[in-house]
Protein backbone atom coordinates (compact mmCIF):
# COMPACT_ATOMS: atom_id res chain seq x y z
CA UNK A 1 0.00 0.00 0.00
CA UNK A 2 1.12 3.45 -0.76
CA UNK A 3 2.23 5.94 1.96
CA UNK A 4 -0.36 7.99 3.18
CA UNK A 5 -2.56 11.06 1.44
CA UNK A 6 -2.10 14.18 4.21
CA UNK A 7 -4.32 16.78 4.38
CA UNK A 8 -4.68 20.45 5.88
CA UNK A 9 -8.12 21.50 6.51
CA UNK A 10 -8.73 25.32 6.52
CA UNK A 11 -12.00 26.13 8.15
CA UNK A 12 -13.99 24.22 10.69
CA UNK A 13 -17.72 25.36 10.01
CA UNK A 14 -20.28 22.78 9.23
CA UNK A 15 -18.63 20.97 6.11
CA UNK A 16 -14.72 21.41 7.64
CA UNK A 17 -16.55 19.68 10.64
CA UNK A 18 -18.69 17.07 8.37
CA UNK A 19 -15.21 16.34 6.58
CA UNK A 20 -13.83 15.19 9.70
CA UNK A 21 -16.54 13.36 10.80
CA UNK A 22 -16.78 11.70 7.54
CA UNK A 23 -12.89 10.71 7.29
CA UNK A 24 -13.27 9.33 10.91
CA UNK A 25 -16.12 6.90 9.76
CA UNK A 26 -15.02 6.08 6.79
CA UNK A 27 -11.20 6.70 6.82
CA UNK A 28 -10.91 2.92 7.09
CA UNK A 29 -12.40 1.73 3.26
CA UNK A 30 -10.65 5.15 1.66
CA UNK A 31 -7.80 2.67 2.04
CA UNK A 32 -8.99 0.40 0.55
CA UNK A 33 -10.66 1.64 -2.31
CA UNK A 34 -8.13 3.92 -3.40
CA UNK A 35 -4.66 1.72 -1.95
CA UNK A 36 -3.54 4.39 0.31
CA UNK A 37 -4.84 6.10 3.75
CA UNK A 38 -6.20 9.46 3.61
CA UNK A 39 -4.66 11.11 7.13
CA UNK A 40 -5.55 14.93 8.56
CA UNK A 41 -2.04 16.49 9.53
CA UNK A 42 -3.04 20.21 10.64
CA UNK A 43 -6.20 22.24 10.26
CA UNK A 44 -7.11 25.73 10.75
CA UNK A 45 -9.94 28.18 12.05
CA UNK A 46 -10.25 31.03 13.78
CA UNK A 47 -11.23 29.45 17.04
CA UNK A 48 -9.24 26.55 19.05
CA UNK A 49 -12.14 26.42 21.51
CA UNK A 50 -15.11 26.16 19.88
CA UNK A 51 -17.36 23.12 20.25
CA UNK A 52 -17.55 21.69 16.79
CA UNK A 53 -19.25 18.19 17.77
CA UNK A 54 -15.72 16.99 16.53
CA UNK A 55 -12.22 15.53 18.33
CA UNK A 56 -9.39 17.88 17.14
CA UNK A 57 -7.53 18.04 19.95
CA UNK A 58 -4.65 15.06 18.51
CA UNK A 59 -4.55 17.66 15.33
CA UNK A 60 -1.54 19.82 14.41
CA UNK A 61 -3.25 23.05 15.03
CA UNK A 62 -2.48 26.41 12.31
CA UNK A 63 -3.76 30.01 13.33
CA UNK A 64 -2.52 31.21 9.68
CA UNK A 65 -4.14 29.47 6.78
CA UNK A 66 -1.20 30.26 4.59
CA UNK A 67 1.17 28.42 7.11
CA UNK A 68 -0.76 25.05 6.60
CA UNK A 69 -0.75 25.38 3.08
CA UNK A 70 2.99 25.90 2.89
CA UNK A 71 3.24 23.28 5.72
CA UNK A 72 5.67 20.41 4.87
CA UNK A 73 3.75 17.27 4.65
CA UNK A 74 0.94 18.55 3.87
CA UNK A 75 -0.53 16.84 0.27
CA UNK A 76 -3.42 18.38 0.00
CA UNK A 77 -4.63 21.61 1.13
CA UNK A 78 -8.43 21.66 1.86
CA UNK A 79 -10.02 25.27 1.60
CA UNK A 80 -13.46 25.62 3.61
CA UNK A 81 -13.06 29.20 4.64
CA UNK A 82 -15.10 30.98 2.05
CA UNK A 83 -14.77 34.82 0.42
CA UNK A 84 -13.55 35.65 -3.11
CA UNK A 85 -10.53 37.48 -1.74
CA UNK A 86 -8.51 37.87 1.58
CA UNK A 87 -7.05 34.74 3.59
CA UNK A 88 -8.68 31.86 1.40
CA UNK A 89 -7.28 33.55 -1.67
CA UNK A 90 -3.84 33.99 -0.49
CA UNK A 91 -4.12 30.12 0.90
CA UNK A 92 -4.74 29.08 -2.20
CA UNK A 93 -2.32 30.27 -3.99
CA UNK A 94 0.21 29.60 -1.61
CA UNK A 95 -0.83 25.97 -1.38
CA UNK A 96 -0.90 26.01 -5.32
CA UNK A 97 2.50 28.01 -5.27
CA UNK A 98 4.29 25.42 -3.30
CA UNK A 99 2.74 22.37 -5.85
CA UNK A 100 0.16 21.21 -2.83
CA UNK A 101 -3.10 20.02 -4.26
CA UNK A 102 -6.13 21.95 -3.87
CA UNK A 103 -9.96 21.07 -2.79
CA UNK A 104 -11.78 23.89 -2.13
CA UNK A 105 -16.01 24.73 -1.73
CA UNK A 106 -15.13 28.19 -2.61
CA UNK A 107 -17.77 29.26 -5.56
CA UNK A 108 -17.05 32.98 -5.19
CA UNK A 109 -13.54 32.69 -5.06
CA UNK A 110 -13.78 30.62 -8.23
CA UNK A 111 -16.12 32.63 -10.05
CA UNK A 112 -13.27 35.65 -9.62
CA UNK A 113 -10.50 34.34 -9.87
CA UNK A 114 -10.76 30.52 -11.07
CA UNK A 115 -8.70 30.99 -14.46
CA UNK A 116 -5.66 32.35 -12.83
CA UNK A 117 -6.05 29.60 -10.18
CA UNK A 118 -6.60 26.54 -13.27
CA UNK A 119 -3.58 28.23 -14.52
CA UNK A 120 -1.28 28.44 -11.50
CA UNK A 121 -2.07 24.59 -10.64
CA UNK A 122 -1.73 23.67 -14.45
CA UNK A 123 1.89 25.20 -14.38
CA UNK A 124 2.40 23.41 -10.76
CA UNK A 125 1.06 20.48 -12.26
CA UNK A 126 -1.12 19.84 -9.39
CA UNK A 127 -5.04 19.33 -9.20
CA UNK A 128 -7.73 22.14 -8.22
CA UNK A 129 -10.67 20.09 -7.21
CA UNK A 130 -14.04 21.68 -6.76
CA UNK A 131 -17.09 19.54 -6.67
CA UNK A 132 -18.47 21.14 -4.11
CA UNK A 133 -18.69 25.01 -4.83
CA UNK A 134 -21.55 23.93 -7.22
CA UNK A 135 -24.93 22.39 -5.64
CA UNK A 136 -23.55 20.52 -2.38
CA UNK A 137 -23.91 16.95 -2.45
CA UNK A 138 -24.43 17.00 -6.30
CA UNK A 139 -21.92 15.48 -8.49
CA UNK A 140 -22.38 18.05 -11.46
CA UNK A 141 -19.05 19.18 -11.63
CA UNK A 142 -17.48 15.40 -11.93
CA UNK A 143 -20.36 14.74 -14.79
CA UNK A 144 -19.23 18.07 -16.37
CA UNK A 145 -15.71 17.12 -16.35
CA UNK A 146 -15.62 13.41 -17.05
CA UNK A 147 -18.97 11.92 -18.01
CA UNK A 148 -19.92 14.54 -20.29
CA UNK A 149 -16.64 15.54 -21.66
CA UNK A 150 -17.30 13.87 -25.05
CA UNK A 151 -20.65 15.73 -25.14
CA UNK A 152 -21.20 19.15 -26.90
CA UNK A 153 -23.22 20.72 -24.34
CA UNK A 154 -25.99 23.35 -25.70
CA UNK A 155 -27.43 24.58 -21.98
CA UNK A 156 -26.98 24.15 -18.50
CA UNK A 157 -29.22 25.34 -15.95
CA UNK A 158 -31.55 24.24 -13.34
CA UNK A 159 -32.25 25.44 -9.22
CA UNK A 160 -28.68 25.96 -7.73
CA UNK A 161 -29.67 27.95 -4.39
CA UNK A 162 -31.42 26.54 -1.67
CA UNK A 163 -32.19 29.77 -0.18
CA UNK A 164 -34.33 30.74 -2.65
CA UNK A 165 -35.97 27.20 -3.37
CA UNK A 166 -37.13 27.24 0.18
CA UNK A 167 -39.01 30.87 0.37
CA UNK A 168 -40.59 30.35 -2.82
CA UNK A 169 -41.71 26.84 -1.94
CA UNK A 170 -42.98 27.90 1.56
CA UNK A 171 -45.09 31.00 -0.48
CA UNK A 172 -46.20 28.22 -2.87
CA UNK A 173 -47.31 25.91 0.19
CA UNK A 174 -48.20 27.10 2.56
CA UNK A 175 -49.33 30.48 1.67
CA UNK A 176 -46.97 32.76 3.54
CA UNK A 177 -45.73 35.94 2.03
CA UNK A 178 -42.08 36.78 0.98
CA UNK A 179 -41.32 38.89 4.18
CA UNK A 180 -42.53 35.64 5.94
CA UNK A 181 -41.24 32.86 4.24
CA UNK A 182 -37.74 34.73 4.33
CA UNK A 183 -38.02 34.86 8.31
CA UNK A 184 -39.07 31.24 8.27
CA UNK A 185 -35.52 30.31 6.17
CA UNK A 186 -33.33 32.60 8.80
CA UNK A 187 -35.12 30.36 11.53
CA UNK A 188 -34.20 27.31 10.14
CA UNK A 189 -30.65 28.08 9.12
CA UNK A 190 -31.13 28.60 5.43
CA UNK A 191 -30.89 31.75 5.53
CA UNK A 192 -28.64 34.16 6.69
CA UNK A 193 -29.17 37.51 8.98
CA UNK A 194 -28.39 39.20 5.57
CA UNK A 195 -29.84 36.93 2.81
CA UNK A 196 -28.26 39.82 0.24
CA UNK A 197 -26.41 37.40 -1.44
CA UNK A 198 -28.86 34.77 -1.92
CA UNK A 199 -32.12 36.41 -2.50
CA UNK A 200 -30.46 38.55 -4.69
CA UNK A 201 -29.66 35.94 -7.08
CA UNK A 202 -25.60 36.71 -6.32
CA UNK A 203 -24.77 32.83 -4.92
CA UNK A 204 -26.62 31.20 -7.64
CA UNK A 205 -24.75 33.64 -10.39
CA UNK A 206 -21.40 32.39 -8.94
CA UNK A 207 -22.34 29.05 -9.63
CA UNK A 208 -23.66 29.42 -12.76
CA UNK A 209 -20.42 30.97 -14.43
CA UNK A 210 -18.65 28.28 -12.85
CA UNK A 211 -20.66 25.72 -14.91
CA UNK A 212 -20.96 27.68 -17.69
CA UNK A 213 -17.15 27.53 -18.60
CA UNK A 214 -16.97 23.91 -17.42
CA UNK A 215 -19.53 23.45 -20.00
CA UNK A 216 -18.58 25.92 -23.00
CA UNK A 217 -15.11 25.59 -22.53
CA UNK A 218 -14.76 29.72 -21.78
CA UNK A 219 -13.02 31.60 -19.66
CA UNK A 220 -14.86 32.24 -16.31
CA UNK A 221 -16.76 35.76 -16.36
CA UNK A 222 -19.40 35.86 -13.51
CA UNK A 223 -19.64 39.93 -14.21
CA UNK A 224 -21.32 39.47 -17.30
CA UNK A 225 -24.15 37.30 -16.05
CA UNK A 226 -27.70 38.93 -15.86
CA UNK A 227 -28.78 38.89 -12.74
CA UNK A 228 -32.50 39.24 -11.19
CA UNK A 229 -33.35 37.90 -7.20
CA UNK A 230 -36.38 36.87 -6.12
CA UNK A 231 -37.32 40.22 -3.40
CA UNK A 232 -40.11 41.18 -5.60
CA UNK A 233 -42.12 38.13 -5.76
CA UNK A 234 -45.87 38.44 -4.65
CA UNK A 235 -48.62 36.58 -3.66
CA UNK A 236 -50.02 37.83 -6.44
CA UNK A 237 -47.44 36.34 -8.25
CA UNK A 238 -47.70 33.10 -7.05
CA UNK A 239 -51.22 32.78 -7.18
CA UNK A 240 -51.06 34.02 -11.10
CA UNK A 241 -48.49 31.15 -11.67
CA UNK A 242 -50.85 28.32 -9.88
CA UNK A 243 -54.00 29.46 -12.00
CA UNK A 244 -52.32 29.37 -14.84
CA UNK A 245 -50.25 25.45 -14.18
CA UNK A 246 -46.80 26.80 -13.08
CA UNK A 247 -44.87 27.42 -10.31
CA UNK A 248 -41.95 30.16 -9.79
CA UNK A 249 -38.50 28.72 -9.30
CA UNK A 250 -35.24 31.17 -9.43
CA UNK A 251 -33.30 29.60 -12.36
CA UNK A 252 -30.15 29.91 -13.53
CA UNK A 253 -29.56 29.24 -16.86
CA UNK A 254 -26.62 29.32 -19.15
CA UNK A 255 -27.31 28.68 -23.09
CA UNK A 256 -24.75 28.71 -26.45
CA UNK A 257 -26.37 31.34 -28.74
CA UNK A 258 -25.59 32.10 -32.41
CA UNK A 259 -24.00 35.18 -30.84
CA UNK A 260 -22.46 33.83 -28.10
CA UNK A 261 -23.26 32.70 -24.43
CA UNK A 262 -26.56 33.45 -22.63
CA UNK A 263 -26.07 33.00 -19.30
CA UNK A 264 -29.00 34.74 -17.23
CA UNK A 265 -30.12 34.38 -13.49
CA UNK A 266 -33.86 35.39 -12.78
CA UNK A 267 -36.89 34.05 -11.33
CA UNK A 268 -38.89 32.03 -13.86
CA UNK A 269 -42.28 30.94 -14.40
CA UNK A 270 -41.88 26.66 -15.13
CA UNK A 271 -44.49 23.94 -15.99
CA UNK A 272 -46.10 22.53 -13.17
CA UNK A 273 -45.77 19.38 -15.05
CA UNK A 274 -41.85 19.78 -15.15
CA UNK A 275 -39.25 17.98 -13.14
CA UNK A 276 -37.77 20.74 -12.10
CA UNK A 277 -41.12 22.08 -10.98
CA UNK A 278 -41.67 19.14 -8.55
CA UNK A 279 -38.02 20.35 -6.97
CA UNK A 280 -39.11 21.59 -3.29
CA UNK A 281 -37.70 23.53 -0.21
CA UNK A 282 -33.77 23.62 0.03
CA UNK A 283 -33.22 20.85 -2.93
CA UNK A 284 -31.09 21.86 -5.30
CA UNK A 285 -31.28 20.62 -9.42
CA UNK A 286 -29.19 21.19 -12.52
CA UNK A 287 -30.05 20.24 -16.19
CA UNK A 288 -27.91 19.79 -18.44
CA UNK A 289 -28.57 19.67 -22.72
CA UNK A 290 -26.28 17.26 -24.30
CA UNK A 291 -26.10 16.69 -27.85
CA UNK A 292 -25.35 12.68 -27.27
CA UNK A 293 -26.64 12.28 -23.95
CA UNK A 294 -29.37 14.09 -24.69
CA UNK A 295 -31.17 15.66 -21.19
CA UNK A 296 -29.90 14.58 -17.86
CA UNK A 297 -31.33 15.90 -14.26
CA UNK A 298 -29.55 15.67 -10.91
CA UNK A 299 -31.48 16.83 -8.14
CA UNK A 300 -30.61 16.33 -4.41
CA UNK A 301 -28.96 18.45 -1.22
CA UNK A 302 -27.49 21.88 -2.40
CA UNK A 303 -25.86 22.44 0.99
CA UNK A 304 -25.48 21.08 4.77
CA UNK A 305 -22.16 19.88 6.13
CA UNK A 306 -22.77 16.04 5.32
CA UNK A 307 -23.74 16.54 1.51
CA UNK A 308 -21.05 19.03 0.78
CA UNK A 309 -18.54 17.07 2.98
CA UNK A 310 -18.94 14.01 0.74
CA UNK A 311 -18.21 16.02 -2.34
CA UNK A 312 -15.22 17.25 -0.65
CA UNK A 313 -13.92 13.70 -0.07
CA UNK A 314 -14.76 12.57 -3.34
CA UNK A 315 -12.14 15.23 -4.71
CA UNK A 316 -9.83 14.05 -2.12
CA UNK A 317 -10.23 10.79 -2.75
CA UNK A 318 -9.87 11.59 -6.94
CA UNK A 319 -6.07 12.93 -5.80
CA UNK A 320 -5.61 9.83 -3.89
CA UNK A 321 -5.78 7.90 -7.21
CA UNK A 322 -3.50 9.89 -8.99
CA UNK A 323 -6.33 12.01 -11.19
CA UNK A 324 -5.05 15.11 -11.79
CA UNK A 325 -6.63 16.92 -14.92
CA UNK A 326 -7.49 20.37 -16.10
CA UNK A 327 -9.52 22.57 -13.72
CA UNK A 328 -11.94 23.86 -16.15
CA UNK A 329 -11.78 21.01 -18.48
CA UNK A 330 -10.02 22.93 -21.31
CA UNK A 331 -6.69 24.04 -20.74
CA UNK A 332 -6.72 27.43 -19.46
CA UNK A 333 -4.57 28.28 -22.48
CA UNK A 334 -7.40 26.72 -24.48
CA UNK A 335 -10.17 28.58 -23.44
CA UNK A 336 -12.56 31.02 -25.48
CA UNK A 337 -13.18 34.22 -24.23
CA UNK A 338 -16.17 34.93 -22.77
CA UNK A 339 -18.27 36.35 -25.46
CA UNK A 340 -22.02 37.64 -23.82
CA UNK A 341 -25.12 37.12 -26.76
CA UNK A 342 -26.89 39.96 -28.34
CA UNK A 343 -28.56 42.31 -25.92
CA UNK A 344 -31.91 41.63 -25.74
CA UNK A 345 -31.65 38.64 -27.85
CA UNK A 346 -33.50 35.93 -25.53
CA UNK A 347 -36.69 35.05 -26.91
CA UNK A 348 -39.79 33.40 -24.68
CA UNK A 349 -43.12 34.49 -23.40
CA UNK A 350 -43.88 36.80 -20.89
CA UNK A 351 -45.84 37.24 -17.64
CA UNK A 352 -46.69 41.00 -16.81
CA UNK A 353 -48.54 41.87 -13.75
CA UNK A 354 -49.19 45.71 -13.35
CA UNK A 355 -51.22 47.79 -11.27
CA UNK A 356 -53.37 49.85 -13.95
CA UNK A 357 -55.03 53.01 -12.80
CA UNK A 358 -58.93 52.65 -13.41
CA UNK A 359 -59.92 55.38 -15.95
CA UNK A 360 -60.87 55.33 -20.16
CA UNK A 361 -58.66 54.15 -22.27
CA UNK A 362 -55.64 53.10 -19.95
CA UNK A 363 -55.31 49.43 -21.23
CA UNK A 364 -55.52 50.74 -24.95
CA UNK A 365 -52.52 52.60 -24.33
CA UNK A 366 -50.88 49.71 -22.86
CA UNK A 367 -52.31 47.24 -25.40
CA UNK A 368 -50.40 50.07 -27.58
CA UNK A 369 -47.48 50.19 -26.29
CA UNK A 370 -46.94 46.18 -26.92
CA UNK A 371 -48.46 46.49 -30.68
CA UNK A 372 -45.42 49.33 -31.34
CA UNK A 373 -43.13 46.86 -30.32
CA UNK A 374 -45.09 43.85 -31.97
CA UNK A 375 -45.63 42.22 -29.21
CA UNK A 376 -48.28 39.73 -29.54
CA UNK A 377 -50.50 39.36 -26.29
CA UNK A 378 -51.37 36.03 -25.14
CA UNK A 379 -54.47 36.67 -22.66
CA UNK A 380 -55.49 39.34 -20.54
CA UNK A 381 -56.17 39.07 -17.02
CA UNK A 382 -58.08 41.48 -14.05
CA UNK A 383 -57.47 39.52 -10.95
CA UNK A 384 -59.12 40.40 -7.50
CA UNK A 385 -56.97 41.74 -4.88
CA UNK A 386 -56.15 38.74 -2.49
CA UNK A 387 -59.14 38.32 0.31
CA UNK A 388 -57.93 38.49 3.98
CA UNK A 389 -60.92 36.24 4.44
CA UNK A 390 -59.90 32.84 3.45
CA UNK A 391 -63.03 31.92 1.42
CA UNK A 392 -64.65 35.47 1.08
CA UNK A 393 -63.93 37.18 -2.07
CA UNK A 394 -62.18 40.34 -1.80
CA UNK A 395 -63.58 43.75 -3.53
CA UNK A 396 -62.00 46.22 -5.45
CA UNK A 397 -61.38 49.33 -3.32
CA UNK A 398 -62.98 52.43 -5.17
CA UNK A 399 -60.42 53.88 -6.81
CA UNK A 400 -57.69 51.80 -6.41
CA UNK A 401 -55.21 50.54 -9.10
CA UNK A 402 -56.25 47.36 -10.88
CA UNK A 403 -54.70 43.98 -10.77
CA UNK A 404 -53.86 42.94 -14.69
CA UNK A 405 -52.16 40.09 -15.80
CA UNK A 406 -50.66 40.41 -19.30
CA UNK A 407 -49.16 36.70 -20.70
CA UNK A 408 -47.79 37.49 -23.88
CA UNK A 409 -46.47 35.37 -27.08
CA UNK A 410 -43.01 34.60 -27.70
CA UNK A 411 -40.93 37.26 -28.00
CA UNK A 412 -37.46 39.16 -27.27
CA UNK A 413 -36.07 40.57 -23.81
CA UNK A 414 -35.41 43.63 -25.04
CA UNK A 415 -38.84 44.37 -26.82
CA UNK A 416 -40.70 43.70 -23.33
CA UNK A 417 -38.11 45.68 -21.47
CA UNK A 418 -38.66 48.60 -23.74
CA UNK A 419 -42.36 47.99 -23.52
CA UNK A 420 -42.58 48.17 -19.78
CA UNK A 421 -40.36 50.89 -19.67
CA UNK A 422 -42.87 52.86 -22.01
CA UNK A 423 -45.89 51.94 -19.76
CA UNK A 424 -44.11 52.91 -16.65
CA UNK A 425 -43.06 56.71 -18.26
CA UNK A 426 -46.81 57.15 -19.29
CA UNK A 427 -48.27 56.93 -15.67
CA UNK A 428 -50.96 54.37 -16.69
CA UNK A 429 -49.83 52.28 -13.98
CA UNK A 430 -49.03 52.97 -10.12
CA UNK A 431 -45.79 51.32 -9.90
CA UNK A 432 -43.35 49.49 -12.41
CA UNK A 433 -44.48 46.34 -13.82
CA UNK A 434 -43.62 42.96 -12.62
CA UNK A 435 -41.57 40.82 -15.19
CA UNK A 436 -41.10 37.03 -14.91
CA UNK A 437 -39.96 34.82 -18.05
CA UNK A 438 -42.36 31.76 -19.14
CA UNK A 439 -39.78 29.18 -19.25
CA UNK A 440 -41.19 26.10 -21.11
CA UNK A 441 -37.84 24.17 -20.27
CA UNK A 442 -36.84 21.13 -22.65
CA UNK A 443 -39.02 18.00 -23.79
CA UNK A 444 -36.30 16.24 -21.52
CA UNK A 445 -37.24 18.25 -18.19
CA UNK A 446 -40.61 17.53 -18.90
CA UNK A 447 -41.46 14.16 -15.86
Amino acid sequence: MQKPLTLGIAGLGTVGAGLLDLLNQHGGRFAERVGRPVEVVGVSARSRDKSRGIDTSGLKWFDDPVALAKAEGVDVFVELIGGSDGIAKEAVEAALGAGKHVVTANKALLAKHGVKLAKLAEQKGVALNFEAAVAGGIPVIKALRESLVANEVQRVYGILNGTCNYILSSMTDEDRSFADALKEAQELGYAEADPTFDIGGFDTAHKLAILASLAFGTEINFEQIDVEGIQSITEADIDAANDMGFCIKLLGVAARTESGIEARVHPAMVPEESAIAEVWGATNAVAIDADFCGNLLLIGPGAGGRPTASSVAADILDIARGVVMPPLVTPTDGLKPYVKSKLGAHHGAYYVRMSVFDRPGAMAAIAKRMGDREISIESIVQRRPRSAVPGVAARQKPGAPALVVIITHETTEEAIRQAVDAITQDGQVSERPQVIRIEKLGEGEVS
